[in-house]
């Protein structure tokens, strides 16, 4: 009898949202240099150019699948969507994924409290990871913001100083908002009530409790993030910078692969990647 060959894994069917965005096409990218990825469905908004072009000409390639700007179509084959887009296209999206069954990985910033609500709301139906910053490397900074702040919970001053390129549209990032929540709870306090985003004319003495945020936009950079803690005759500064958009990509599909077995729930990048 001759051997028997093991089945093929099953593709990871993924849409993209923000197909022709910077972001988007990093992602089409990662899909198609994946081994167990396969794009699905691109969307874009009525207005992009590229709607009807096939999704990897950017690659002088071809994959089969169209840009297109009705949501549902785009998802019609897709098993999950991956959105890097803004919060209130992300929540369109997220309407369409419940109503077909369709999982989410969102890596969108920006949500006011009653979105973040309703995308809870929505993973009572649906598997959702959700996080400011899809980046291993970032993460894992997290895990040791969370250690060093309890090691230093007196004596230090906490600054957070982040950069980004000048068409990000909102302030503070995600991403150093996150570090800042992570920061305050491991002090035992609530970020909303300790966070000073802006000093301008005479502010007076820092008050030792709160937790200030910087932020600088200019040219191309991708995402510098520096969590200062600043004390009597030293500081210590946690820094991650990210070069690449590659990174963001890789983790979204790691975040594709943790969801394949989940049937709802709203997890983050620690649960990705074990961190908890």
């Amino acid at each position: 009898m001759p051997p028997t060959t093991a089945a093929p894994a099953a593709l990871h069917q993924i849409a993209v949202a923000g197909a022709t965005g910077r972001m988007g096409q990093m992602l089409i990218e990662a899909i198609r240099a994946s081994g167990d990825c396969q794009l699905a469905g691109a969307m874009d908004r009525p207005s992009s150019p590229a709607i009807g072009n096939d999704a990897a000409a950017f690659l002088g390639t071809a994959s089969g699948v169209p840009v297109v700007a009705d949501v549902r179509t785009g998802l019609a084959r897709a098993k999950v969507l991956i959105d890097f887009t803004r919060p209130e296209g992300t929540m369109a999206h997220l309407e369409a994924c419940r109503e077909r069954g369709v999982q989410a990985v969102i890596g969108t910033t920006g949500f006011s409290d009653d979105q973040k609500a309703r995308i809870a709301d929505y993973a009572r139906d649906i598997a959702i990871v959700m996080a400011p910053n899809m980046s291993v490397g970032v993460n894992v900074t997290l895990r040791l913001l969370e250690m060093a702040a309890k090691a230093l919970s007196t004596g230090y001053d906490i600054e957070i100083v982040e950069a980004h390129h000048r068409h990000k549209v909102d302030a503070p990032s995600g991403t150093a908002l996150k570090m800042g929540e992570v920061v305050a709870a491991a002090l035992g306090r609530d970020l909303k009530d300790c966070a000073v985003y802006g000093r301008e004319g005479v502010t007076g003495e820092r008050d030792p409790s709160t937790i200030g945020f910087a932020t600088i936009r200019g040219g191309d950079i991708v995402g510098d993030h520096t969590v200062l803690f600043a004390g009597t005759g030293e500081r210590i500064e946690i820094t991650h910078k990210s070069s690449s958009r590659a990174t963001y990509a890789q983790g979204s599909l790691r975040a594709v692969r943790f969801l394949a077995d989940k049937r709802n729930g709203l997890y983050d990048m620690f649960d990705v990647l074990g961190l908890r």
